[in-house]
């Protein structure tokens, strides 16, 4: 089978003087009903190195909630034979191959195959290049492939995620590997950092810093460190949004009185006021076709969710159900809204079916906050306080697989979940 060789390229995401952050761990709390049976053999070449690579393989696939995984502790390159029978009566539905060889002086090449046992052949195959500090990104971009072939829907092991954590008066705001590892900090302050949102290629977040003692808008550059003022005018600067073409960015200002939703350009200019209303309007969020800005308003009574034109204009309520809705967030497909709802009391990850208008309630927790869809639309990313603390929890959009991460002391709070890898 002919190989594919992808080159890996990653940003370094810390300045200079930035630190490094505390690693979030993984606790699994659900997994889907019909997990899929995989084997994961030990690689070839390098045993430390391909032990790394294969480890990161087998958390991924773990960790979905959509893999069960069998024991395997033989070796097994691309080249090997399968003894397809044997692997039949173990259980396993899927195999997954590879070696680690040296590339050039200072690279590697993970190369893999994944079989299919039911029907003895090979699935998929192909070969990353990389450096011996690139191994975790190769294994996540097998475990991707793997996810895609066996699910048939994209995989995200390769993709980051934002979030702050808060410790010791020290507020960070932190880039890491979608499981919670390789975790760096891009930013760290002694004044509050909120609402970070990545840009559709992923190459910046846009984020609230309270830094000059009020709330102001930046855009951070991940692979330089730079940062520029994306806001800054009288009164509350709040609640940045991309439009989908990155372009433009949807922000929430006070400088004509309330909170009213405007339209800004990527570099400052073209401000433009788009919804008019006596009410509180904010947390403004894209359709993924970028014709409409779904947000949040006071404007009838009590906070709901409502959608209007990209432009501003034609103004539609979309939730009813109950007194209070909250931080609408359309699925990647645009199929769905996530949003936070109140359940006698609690604050609760809701999801509506925007077809039908079928909302369902995903988790039972009481103070879930900041709702973020993984960009394949399977998994969605919250801030919840268990115990007092704030974590974080991903819950799959049918409710079945659940995981929480955290840090060993502070509060994590205010995720955002990359898009894909381009």
């Amino acid at each position: 089978m002919k190989k594919l060789i992808y080159a890996l390229c990653f940003f370094s995401f810390l300045s200079a003087s930035a630190a490094q952050a505390q690693l979030l761990t993984i606790e699994i709390a659900g997994t889907g009903a019909n997990r899929i049976p995989v084997a994961v053999a030990d690689f070839g070449g390098d045993p430390a190195l391909a032990r790394t690579l294969v480890n990161v393989v087998r958390s991924d696939l773990e960790i979905s909630g959509q893999f069960k995984l069998i024991p395997n502790d033989a070796t097994m390159t691309e080249s090997s034979a399968v003894d397809f029978r044997e692997f039949k009566e173990r259980g396993a539905d899927a195999v997954v191959a590879g070696s680690l060889v040296a590339s050039t002086q200072n690279n590697l090449e993970a190369r893999y195959r994944l079989y299919d046992i039911n029907k003895r052949a090979v699935l998929s195959g192909a070969a990353y290049v990389a450096t011996a500090g690139q191994l975790r990104l190769a294994g996540h971009r097998i475990a991707d492939d793997v996810y895609e072939k066996l699910t048939g829907e994209r995989g995200v092991f390769s993709t980051r995620i934002a979030y702050v954590t808060k410790s010791n008066g020290r507020f960070q705001l932190q880039i890491a590997d979608a499981d919670g590892q390789n975790a760096q900090a891009a930013l760290v302050s002694k004044e509050p950092i909120i609402s970070p949102v990545w840009s559709p290629d992923g190459s910046r977040i846009a984020y609230v810093s309270f830094e000059n003692k009020k709330p102001i808008l930046y855009l951070h550059t991940l692979a330089s460190g730079q940062r520029t003022t994306l806001a800054n005018f009288k009164g509350s600067n709040s609640a940045p949004a991309w439009s989908p073409d990155g372009h433009r960015l949807a922000i929430v200002l006070t400088k004509d009185g309330h909170s009213q939703v405007y339209g800004i350009n990527a570099d400052g200019s073209g401000l433009q006021r788009l919804s008019n209303s006596s009410g509180i309007d904010t947390e403004p969020r894209y359709s993924p076709d970028g014709a409409h800005i779904y947000f949040t308003s006071d404007r009838g009574g009590s906070p709901q969710i409502y959608r209007m034109s990209a432009n501003g204009g034609d103004v539609q309520r979309i939730t009813f159900e109950g007194s209070y809705n909250v931080t609408p967030r359309p699925s990647p497909d645009g199929k769905s809204l996530a949003f936070i709802s109140r359940r006698d009391g609690n604050f609760q990850l809701a999801v509506m079916d925007l077809a039908n208008r079928q909302v369902t309630v995903l988790t039972d927790s009481h103070k879930d906050e900041s709702p973020s869809f993984a960009p394949n639309g399977r998994m969605i990313l919250i801030a919840t306080e268990i115990g007092g603390r704030g974590v974080l929890s991903s819950v799959s959009i049918d409710g079945k697989i659940k995981q929480r991460l955290s840090i060993a002391s502070g509060d994590v709070r205010e995720p955002a979940w990359g898009p894909f890898a381009k």
